[in-house]
């Protein structure tokens, strides 16, 4: 077999590095783009049907949720940043079979969920070509996203900022311009709406505690992807800077661009009428005499789902790459470019998206509600397997180790259990909706597959060392 430079395609020997070329603004643009996709703004009206006003409620308490299983991967990020973050993480303190289970679930859980993407971009594409098939638009997304991460990830880095950045200025428009209609009548004849609709349409929880509770499994669907912060730490050029930076200000912003929007929203339209009119997004624009907001949300909303999207295909290949470099996954997975980028764990992950392309030629009206809550199951079960390696890993260190972590935990260990107990209600409420009950059937079939494959052909990890990574020049 060639080896070093002489490999075919400019490739690298295998377990070849990756390149530290991710700036902290990639880093923090990233995870925001990866949080605020299509759920905010198509998702947020089923959302608000369901807890009405008390909705903000629900994105604080899934917020705080997602900030602690944060911490936890902060905590062995900084101390131990490696390619494959979590999925490394689980085998070093639970073991191997978690380990592997844990990287193949987030490899398949970013599938799914490019798959919804590409579908989000082929349904809003139509809005302005109803004639050209939908499976044309998601191949040609795919094709798009693909190539940008082929290239280097310094490229996908920029690509990423730029369309998060569109989405995140247009939801400061957005709240701006509605706290001018709140404040100074903007839109409304000079006469200030003021925040009476938060309460005065059967109060601010019209639906009671179960309206808040059945609304939660929606609201984590949206912060999916706030854990490729962790994924980064390979990557990052200054990992125990830029971790810890990134994970603080993005929780921040986040909380903020989701409940500052909707506390526009509902401020300015009652909850129950929120719906049935459109998205609340181009309501609201309109409402500030903007004729043309259907056209810049559907825009936005491209962009939207093409950054997630784009990040994911990033997330597929890393962890492909460290599983093959860990011997879970085939070794020619682990051979990167001169650049540094993976292209043989891309290549496959993008071949295995264009199941979703034929999803969209088959059965185009049901394919995102499935894929969804599979990816759901998918981030919840990644999210349980970093706190419970977070607790492992602080158990094993002595008083020293301990006392010199550069960055920790909160409240350990009561914030953990809280955080897993909270996952588990999650869980339970999946089960009790048929749309997204589907998952607990497929999610849990998947692991066992995986279990079965695992003992089948004894992919016990090997001893390369992960995580390898060399400067960029």
């Amino acid at each position: 077999m060639p080896v070093g430079n002489h490999l075919p395609h400019g490739e690298t020997a295998q377990g070849g590095p990756l390149k530290r070329e991710l700036g902290e603004r990639h880093i923090r643009l990233m995870a925001l783009g990866a949080c605020i996709g299509v759920g905010l703004f198509l998702g947020s009206a089923k959302a608000i049907e369901m807890a009405g006003p008390a909705i903000m409620l629900s994105y604080i308490i899934g917020g705080l949720a997602i900030l602690v299983i944060m911490r936890a991967l902060g905590e062995m990020a900084v101390h131990n940043p490696v390619a494959g973050s979590f999925s490394r993480y689980a085998q070093d303190y639970l073991g191997p079979l978690a380990g592997f289970l844990t990287g193949w679930n987030y490899w398949f859980l970013w599938l799914v969920t490019c798959v919804a993407e590409i579908t989000a971009v082929a349904v809003y594409m139509g809005v302005w070509f109803p004639d050209v098939p939908r499976w044309i638009w998601a191949l040609a997304a795919l094709v798009s996203m693909g190539s940008i991460n082929l290239i280097a990830v310094k490229a996908f880095g920029e690509f990423e900022f730029w369309f998060a950045l569109i989405k995140i200025v247009t939801i400061i428009a957005m709240v701006v311009g509605g706290i001018g209609v709140i404040a100074f009548g903007f839109g409304n004849d000079g006469v200030a709406l003021g925040i009476s609709n938060l309460w005065a349409h059967g109060g601010f929880m019209p639906n009671g505690v179960q309206g808040v509770l059945m609304s939660l499994q929606m609201v984590m669907f949206a912060y999916l992807g706030v854990e490729m912060i962790g994924l980064t730490a390979g990557e990052a050029k200054n990992p125990q800077k830029t971790i810890p930076n990134a994970i603080g200000s993005v929780f921040w912003r986040i909380l903020l661009f989701y409940v500052g929007a909707l506390f526009v929203i509902l401020s300015i339209y009652p909850w129950n009428e929120i719906g049935t009119q459109g998205s609340p997004f181009v309501m609201t624009f309109e409402r500030l005499g903007i004729k043309t907001a259907a056209g810049i949300i559907n825009f936005v909303v491209i962009t939207a789902a093409l950054s997630s999207c784009n990040g994911g295909i990033f997330s597929t290949g890393r962890m492909l790459y460290s599983l093959a470099q860990n011997g879970q996954a085939p070794a020619g997975f682990a051979k990167t470019s001169n650049g540094g980028v993976p292209r043989r764990a891309l290549l496959l992950s993008i071949g295995a998206l264009l199941l979703g392309v034929l999803l969209n030629y088959m059965v185009p009206e049901k394919v995102f509600v499935w894929v969804t809550a599979i990816a759901t199951f998918g981030a919840i079960w990644t999210w349980v397997m970093i706190l419970l390696a977070q607790l492992k890993f602080r158990k094993g260190l002595s008083a020293s180790e301990r006392a010199g972590l550069k960055y920790r935990m909160w409240l350990y260990p009561v914030s953990s259990y809280l955080a897993l107990a909270f996952l588990v209600l999650v869980v339970g409420l999946m089960a009790y909706f048929p749309d997204t009950r589907v998952a607990l059937y497929v999610g849990p079939a998947f692991l066992v597959l995986l279990t079965v494959l695992f003992y089948m052909f004894k992919l016990q990890p090997t001893n390369v060392t992960q995580g390898a990574v060399r400067s960029a020049s």
